[in-house]
């Protein structure tokens, strides 16, 4: 496994943060890591990348205990923090070498020009960072975490604040790092989760509470069903209402309804029926289907 986190605990005094956690991530994954602000993700990746030791639990990177040789996990891993550490004074190309070196690898002009051309940072390569906008600083931190071709990559929260083109390239190019290396990132962008995560994991109030593909997660029965439906012809809406499993219906648009039932009640045929009834019929019909984001609502709502 490229990452094995074994009963971890992590105690800030009394207050506990993380509550006896395992999992494991496989080499070539890409994971999206979730939980509401406090969960727990942060301190969870601070450990891993050795930036924290844990109060309790084993954790494992490429077989290497964070305990045992920290220097050598930190090797295999690149970081980026939620808070992007740069020199604004520096230039790119000046930035990327400094964390070569740091690493003890030879900044030569072939490996500089190799991941600047792979994280996009060719046109602002010569600028100071300090010029730079945010989604182009997020590559810069990019550069430095990949540099030395690292095994495993963490992201803290790495698209926060950028505008949708940003957002795009950035997903793109954790995509492609991800076909070639283990990915671990940390995000509240639902879609992001969707559209580049193999599987994902979801921690509230320190405990994982989730760990499937987005998929099975959204496969899971749901606490209530949402159909929109639009008439043709004049409809009682009061009638509606009081139809059989109906616990919620609001009019969205003259003839058109949102109407909730209960998940074990599909209300489709009857709605049909009941068209018929009225004298009208049904032009549109559609079940919404559950989203990610739903799912995470009802694993971290507060009881």
């Amino acid at each position: 496994m490229s990452i094995k986190v074994e009963n971890i605990s992590k105690l800030y005094g009394k207050q506990r943060a993380l509550n006896d956690v395992s999992f494991e991530v496989k080499p070539g994954e890409i994971v999206g890591f979730l939980g509401p602000n406090g969960a727990g993700k942060s301190t969870m990746m601070k450990i891993i990348t050795t930036y924290l030791p844990a109060s309790e639990g084993k954790v494992s990177v490429c077989g290497i205990d964070v305990n045992e040789d920290a220097l050598g996990v930190r090797n295999l891993i690149g970081y980026l923090p939620e808070h992007n550490p740069l020199y604004l004074d520096m230039y790119v190309r000046e930035s990327i070498s400094f964390v070569a070196q740091i690493h003890k690898i030879k900044p030569t002009k072939k490996l500089l020009d190799e991941i600047i051309e792979k994280v996009g940072l060719q046109v602002e390569q010569n600028k100071k960072i300090g010029e730079l906008s945010k989604g182009y600083r997020q590559r810069v931190g990019l550069a430095q975490a990949l540099i030395h071709d690292p095994k495993v990559l963490i992201l803290d929260e790495p698209t926060t604040g950028l505008d949708p083109n940003q957002l795009t390239e950035i997903r793109n190019l954790i995509k492609t790092v991800g076909k070639e290396k283990t990915v671990m990132l940390s995000t509240h962008i639902m879609q992001e989760v969707e559209a580049i995560c193999d599987r994902v994991m979801i921690i509230n109030k320190g405990e994982l509470v989730a760990n499937k593909s987005a998929k099975e997660l959204t496969s899971i029965t749901t606490e209530k069903i949402i159909i929109t439906v639009e008439f043709e012809g004049s409809i009682d809406k009061n009638k509606l209402s009081k139809m059989e499993g109906v616990t919620k219906i609001t009019e969205v648009d003259e003839n058109t309804f949102k109407i909730e039932s209960d998940a074990s009640i599909d209300l489709r045929n009857d709605l049909f029926n009941f068209a018929v009834k009225q004298g009208a019929s049904v032009l549109t019909l559609q079940k919404e289907h559950q989203k990610l984001e739903d799912v995470f609502k009802q694993l971290t709502k507060q009881k």
